[in-house]
Formats: structure tokens, C-alpha cells, sequence
């Protein structure tokens, strides 16, 4: 078994091919793993069938141990939560990622890669993605994602334009048998159908993704899921446009209150002075925005909004000695 050093703890099974290594098989003991993007000197440029499978019989390859930091946990990807794909990465098998059911979050390149059948059977948790883009656009792989999960994504994309942060709100599709008429009844339930196929191309359009938050408003919603969508688009702002950029802006603006509630839940106090900066919140809005940051135990954003109150609302100096 040959060892490498590298950005993660794997055991791998590889195949080495004249432009790149296929990796067979591979196991981490680490709950955030990063698999290397070269070995042998060459890129990985593949994962092979049932690659990350738990408990699939070990392939036969060569055989290489990847350490990076201490090696505390089991060796089994049911644990795994956070996978870094190697940007040189241009195939991924059937069935890859199948029952890795802790895993939450991928990061990955936005360039060209075949994805197979089945591979995120299983992975339930999986709703965040980082998608890093080579160029003006992302590929195919965001539209590949949404058109394969219906739930909720949470997807950062990172380009030369800057940064833009979207949430595709989850829907459910349905069968129903209708045994008089001898046939199913096809439902879609949940706003979030036509951001999971607002794709021309494989490609997505920021201005088209933009344009349907007036149609999801007007569906039966939930309205966290819209404050975060609203929030997420205005805070990293790639290609949005000035209407766009209004519409959002108007309704956190209409839900002022819930919003700094929500953030000083969160902790951003940044995303906080961004909010305060764009908008003007009433003295409840930001007394009950305090009482989430004290109920957080934090004394900054505690402080940041007490300013913000004496600023906004000054106290007479006849009140302020009144006992």
C-alpha cells in the first residue's frame, strides 16, 4: 500500500489510466473530507461505480493511504457529512455516493463531468452545495442537481462575477391511483417545481431565477423559506438586477421585524448592519431582534442593536434621569 499525504484521511482503491487515476473505491474516517485532486502525479478524474458505498465489497486496485491530521474516527462513510470533489473530476459512476446518509454538503467545480444512475441514492441529508464556476457559466452541474433532488437546496455559486448564494425550495411529486378510470393522478405540491426547472439548456439564467419570486409569492408558501431566499439573493448579489434586487429588498422590508429576529438568531452581525443600512426597522422590531441576541449570548450583536435603537430612537434627557 502506497502512502500519500494530502488534504483528508482516504483509503483508497485506484486505477491508474494514461490521463488520470480512477478511484474504485474510497473510505474516510474524517466527517469533512477533501479527496485528493492528483495521485501519481496524474489528476483524478473519476469515481467509480459504488466509489464511496459503505460496506460494498473492496475493489480491486491498487491500494493507497491518503493521512492528513489525526485519524480519531470509524472508517465508514456513513459519517461522513462535507465531501470536497477534485476539480479535475469528469465522470462519476453509478450508485457512488449511494447510503451515504450523513452526508449534508458537496463542494464541487462547475465544469463539464457525466454524473451516472442512481448516485445520490439515499443521501437524504444532502441539501447544501458550493459550486465553484470556471467561467461565465456553471455547466450542467447545478441543473443536473436540481433536476435530481426535490428538496430544498442550498446552493453557494463562486465565479469570476463575484458571489450569489440561491435557495431552490423544496416540492414533492405524487402519484395517486384513480382505479375507476383506471389510471394515476400526477400532483405537484410545493412552490419550489419551477426554481428546480428554471434551466435553458442545462444552463441556469440569474434574470429567469429572478423573475419567478413574483409566481412563488403568490403560492402557498412557507415564509421562512421566502425571508431566506429574499435574504440570500440580496446579500451575495451576483447578476442581480436592479428590479430584482427591489422586490427582495421590499419584502424583507415587509417582514422587518421576523427578519433581524432571524438573523440575530443566526449570528450575522455583518448581515445585521447590511439589513439596518437598507431598511427602518420601528422600536419593537428592534427590541425583539435584542432579546433573540441576549437569548444567543451575544454581547455584540446585543450591542450593535442597542446603538442602533439610541441612534434611530434618542431618549430625552428629561426621561433618562426620570426615577
Amino acid at each position: 500500500m502506497e502512502t500519500v499525504s494530502g488534504p483528508g484521511n482516504w483509503r483508497l482503491s485506484v486505477r491508474r489510466e494514461r490521463d488520470g487515476v480512477v478511484i474504485l473505491g474510497a473510505v474516510t474516517c474524517d466527517r469533512r473530507a477533501v479527496l485528493p485532486e492528483t495521485l501519481f502525479g496524474l489528476p483524478v478524474t473519476a469515481l467509480g461505480r459504488h466509489a464511496l458505498t459503505p460496506g460494498r465489497p473492496w475493489p480491486q486496485g491498487e491500494e493507497v493511504l491518503v493521512t492528513w491530521g489525526p485519524q480519531t474516527g470509524d472508517w465508514d462513510n456513513r459519517k461522513l457529512e462535507d465531501l470536497v470533489l477534485p476539480s479535475s473530476l469528469s465522470r462519476v459512476g453509478d450508485y457512488a455516493l449511494l447510503n451515504c446518509g450523513a452526508l449534508k454538503a458537496l463542494r464541487l467545480h462547475g465544469g463539464p463531468v457525466f454524473w451516472g444512475g442512481a448516485v445520490l441514492m439515499n443521501c437524504r441529508s444532502l441539501d447544501t452545495l458550493y459550486l465553484t464556476r470556471r467561467g461565465p457559466d456553471q455547466g450542467e452541474t447545478l441543473a443536473w442537481f436540481a433536476g435530481e433532488l426535490s428538496r430544498e437546496l442550498d446552493v453557494t455559486v463562486e465565479g469570476p462575477g463575484g458571489t450569489a448564494r440561491l435557495l431552490f425550495p423544496e416540492y414533492t411529486e405524487l402519484y395517486e391511483e384513480n382505479c375507476p378510470a383506471h389510471h394515476f393522478d400526477y400532483f405537484i405540491s410545493g412552490a419550489g417545481y419551477p426554481y428546480h426547472h428554471c434551466f435553458h439548456q442545462k444552463k441556469l439564467n440569474f434574470k429567469d431565477y429572478d423573475a419567478l419570486w413574483p409566481g412563488f409569492l403568490s403560492m402557498e408558501h412557507d415564509g421562512e423559506t421566502a425571508l431566506r431566499l429574499a435574504w440570500y439573493r440580496l446579500r451575495w448579489p451576483m447578476e442581480l438586477g436592479g428590479e430584482a434586487e427591489a422586490a427582495y429588498l421590499e419584502y424583507l422590508r415587509s417582514r422587518l421585524a421576523e427578519t433581524l429576529v432571524w438573523l440575530a438568531g443566526q449570528g450575522d452581525s455583518a448581515g445585521l448592519r447590511f439589513l439596518l443600512d437598507r431598511a427602518e426597522p420601528d422600536r419593537a422590531a428592534l427590541s425583539a431582534a435584542c432579546a433573540q441576541a441576549r437569548a444567543r449570548e451575544a454581547p455584540a450583536l446585543v450591542a450593535l442593536l442597542l446603538e442602533e435603537q439610541h441612534r434611530r430612537f434618542p431618549q430625552k434627557s428629561a426621561d433618562r434621569f426620570l426615577l
